[in-house]
C-alpha cells in the first residue's frame, strides 16, 4: 500500500501527485518502452513512434519535396535521436484528477529552415478518444502550441543529461544522492547553507518554500524578490507567487536555460492577463545570474517568451520524494539521468507490469470469507449446493449472501465492491483507458472476471476504440458480454466507437459482429440511428459504412 503523500507546496498538492502516480503507472506501459527502444536501435523512427502510439503525418521523401533536401537531412538526423515514448512521458495530463491527455495538447518540437518548418506533437481530438498523439511537419504559422524547441532533453537522447537540470539538480537530485538513495534527515540543511552547496541550497529553497517561507524559499534560489510599490498590493503579489509558480530552484533553473537560449537577457509573465493581479515577471540577465521576480507593466503579458505554463515543475522529483514512484519505476532514461550513479537494475526497469490479482476477503452472513480469482470466475469456499440455493433466492427475490453479492456487483457495476475489489476493476480500466491491450490481456490471463462493468455501467467493450480491437474483441465476445449492452447514459459499444474517434475498422467489425445500428443513437428502435449518429459526429471516414442504415 502507498504511503500517505506529504503535504508538500503547491502546485504539487496530494491530489496531483496521486493523478501523476496513475499517469505514471498507465500511461507509458514497459512494453512500449521496450519495444520503441528496439525500434530505434535498429535506426527505424517510424516504428518507434508507432510502438508508443504516435502517428506520423509526413515522409522524408515529402519533406525534401516540399522544403529541400537540407531541411529533409536535419529533420532526418533529429528523428534518429526522438525518443517517442521520453515524449509521452513528460507530455501533462488533462484537467483536474484526470490521467489522459489535455484535448487541446500541442507543442512546437524543432524549427528548420530559419523558422519556417516545424515539427509538431499534438493529442487527441477529445478527453475519451483513443489515447494517440500526431506527429506533423509543415510550414509554420499561427498556432497555439507550446513551444518546446528550447527542451530537446524532453524528447531527444542526445540531451538527456539536461534533464536533472530541469529539476533543480545538478550531480544529483535535490534531497537525494546520485544513486537515488533519499537523504536522511540528518543530512539536509537545518539552515540556510549559503552558495557554496548548490544543492544544499536547492533543498533549503524548496524546505522554506513547503513551509510558507516564499520570500525566503526564491532569495535561497538565487531570486530577487521585488514586491509592488503600493503596500496594499504586497500580499496579493507573495501569494501569486505561491499559487503561480513551481519550485524556485526550477523555476530558476529554466529561466537560466532560456536566457541561455536567446544567448541574452529574458522576461517572461506567469500567469492569466484575467488575472491581472496574480500575474508575475520573472527575468534573467544574460549570463543568468541575477534572477529578478516583480508585477508586470501593462501589456507586458503579449512579449512573454515562453508558454504559459512552462515553469511548471515536472512530477517525478516529488513522486519519488513522496514514495509513490521507485526510481527502477521511472522512464530508463529519466533513471540513467535523476540517479546518473545508480548500479544496474537486476530486472526490468520501467512502470511494473500488472500482477495477477489477489485474493479477497469479504464479509458473508457474518463472517469473513476469502474471494479469489480462478477462470476468470470469483470463486470462494461455496459449494455447489450454495450456489444453487443463492439462485434460487435471487429468483424468488431474496436477499443474497456476500460473496454472491460481490460477484453480482463486479458483473453489472451496480452497488458497492470491497476496497481490494475497486481497486483491481480500476486497474483494468485504467489500462484500457489508456490503450494497454497487453496489460489488460495480462490480468485476464490471471484469472480475471472479463464480464466487469465499471460504476457507470461500461464494459470492456465500451473500451475497443482505444484498445487494439483486433486482439481482445473476440475474447470478450466468446465471454458473452452484450455487443449492445448499454452504459448508464444509455450508450452502446458502437455508439461510443462513433463518438469517441473509433478506427472504421472497428466500427466495421462491430458491425459485422451484429452491433445494433438502430441502437446507435439515443434510443432503441431509432431509425436510421447509426447514420444520424455517425453525421452528428461528423466522422467522415465511416460515411462508407452507412450503406443500410
Amino acid at each position: 500500500m502507498a504511503p500517505d503523500v506529504p503535504a508538500l507546496g503547491s502546485p504539487m498538492a496530494a491530489d496531483d501527485l496521486r493523478a501523476w502516480q496513475r499517469v505514471r503507472r498507465y500511461r507509458v506501459p514497459r512494453w512500449m518502452i521496450e519495444q520503441a527502444e528496439r525500434h530505434r536501435r535498429a535506426g527505424d523512427w517510424r516504428g518507434a513512434c508507432a510502438a508508443a502510439r504516435m502517428d506520423v503525418t509526413f515522409t522524408l521523401d515529402g519533406v525534401a519535396r516540399d522544403f529541400g533536401a537540407g531541411v529533409a537531412g536535419r529533420l532526418a538526423a533529429d528523428l534518429r535521436h526522438f525518443v517517442p515514448d521520453l515524449l509521452r512521458w513528460h507530455l501533462p495530463r488533462g484537467p483536474g484528477d484526470m490521467t489522459v491527455f489535455d484535448e487541446h495538447l500541442m507543442f512546437l518540437l524543432a524549427r528548420y529552415d530559419d523558422r519556417d518548418a516545424i515539427l509538431q506533437v499534438s493529442g487527441p481530438p477529445s478527453l475519451d478518444a483513443p489515447q494517440r498523439l500526431r506527429l506533423t511537419f509543415g510550414p509554420d504559422g499561427p498556432h497555439t502550441g507550446r513551444d518546446w524547441t528550447g527542451a530537446r532533453h524532453l524528447f531527444d537522447d542526445r540531451y538527456g543529461g539536461g534533464l536533472i537540470a530541469d529539476y533543480g539538480g545538478a550531480g544529483r537530485l535535490p534531497f537525494f544522492h546520485a544513486d537515488g538513495t533519499p537523504r536522511a534527515p540528518h543530512e539536509l540543511p537545518a539552515s540556510d547553507p549559503g552558495p557554496g552547496d548548490a544543492m544544499a541550497r536547492a533543498e533549503w529553497s524548496i524546505m522554506r518554500y513547503e513551509d510558507g517561507d516564499v520570500a525566503g524559499a526564491f532569495g535561497a534560489a538565487g531570486f530577487e524578490v521585488r514586491p509592488p510599490a503600493d503596500p496594499a498590493e504586497h500580499g496579493g503579489f507573495m501569494a501569486a507567487l505561491r499559487r503561480r509558480l513551481g519550485r524556485p530552484p526550477v523555476l530558476a533553473a529554466r529561466l537560466r536555460r532560456l536566457a541561455a537560449a536567446g544567448n541574452g537577457p529574458v522576461t517572461t509573465v506567469i500567469g492569466s492577463p484575467y488575472l491581472s493581479r496574480e500575474m508575475v515577471a520573472a527575468e534573467a540577465d544574460g549570463d543568468g545570474g541575477r534572477l529578478l521576480l516583480r508585477p508586470p507593466a501593462p501589456g507586458e503579458y503579449r512579449d512573454a517568451k515562453a508558454a504559459n505554463d512552462w515553469h511548471q515543475p515536472f512530477p517525478d522529483a516529488d513522486l519519488l520524494r513522496a514514495g509513490l514512484v521507485a526510481p527502477d519505476e521511472l522512464h530508463p532514461l529519466v533513471r540513467s539521468a535523476l540517479f546518473p550513479a545508480r548500479a544496474a537494475a537486476e530486472g526490468p526497469v520501467g512502470p511494473p507490469d500488472p500482477e495477477p490479482p489477489g485474493p479477497v476477503r469479504v464479509r458473508c452472513r457474518g463472517e469473513w470469507h476469502e474471494v479469489r480469482w480462478a477462470g476468470g470466475v470469483l470463486t470462494g469456499p461455496h459449494g455447489p449446493q450454495d450456489e444453487r440455493r443463492e439462485q434460487a433466492l435471487r429468483a424468488l427475490g431474496g436477499r443474497i449472501s456476500g460473496c454472491f453479492t460481490v460477484r453480482g456487483v463486479w458483473r453489472t457495476g451496480q452497488g458497492q465492491l470491497p476496497r481490494a475489489l475497486r481497486r483491481q476493476r480500476g486497474e483494468l480500466f485504467l489500462r484500457a483507458v489508456h490503450g494497454d491491450t497487453p496489460g489488460v490481456l495480462r490480468m485476464l490471463d490471471a484469472g480475471m472476471d472479463p464480464c466487469v462493468h465499471d460504476a457507470q455501467g461500461r464494459s470492456l467493450l465500451h473500451f475497443l476504440h482505444a484498445m487494439n480491437h483486433r486482439l481482445i474483441m473476440p475474447r470478450l465476445l466468446a465471454a458473452g458480454l452484450d455487443l449492445n449492452a448499454r452504459d448508464r447514459s444509455g450508450r452502446t459499444p458502437l455508439s461510443v466507437a462513433v463518438t469517441a474517434h473509433g478506427s472504421p475498422a472497428l466500427v466495421r467489425a462491430l458491425l459485422e459482429a451484429g452491433a445494433d445500428r438502430g441502437l446507435g443513437a439515443t434510443g432503441p428502435g431509432l431509425r436510421g440511428g447509426f447514420r444520424r449518429l455517425v453525421e452528428r459526429a461528423e466522422r467522415e471516414d465511416l460515411l462508407p459504412l452507412l450503406d443500410g442504415s
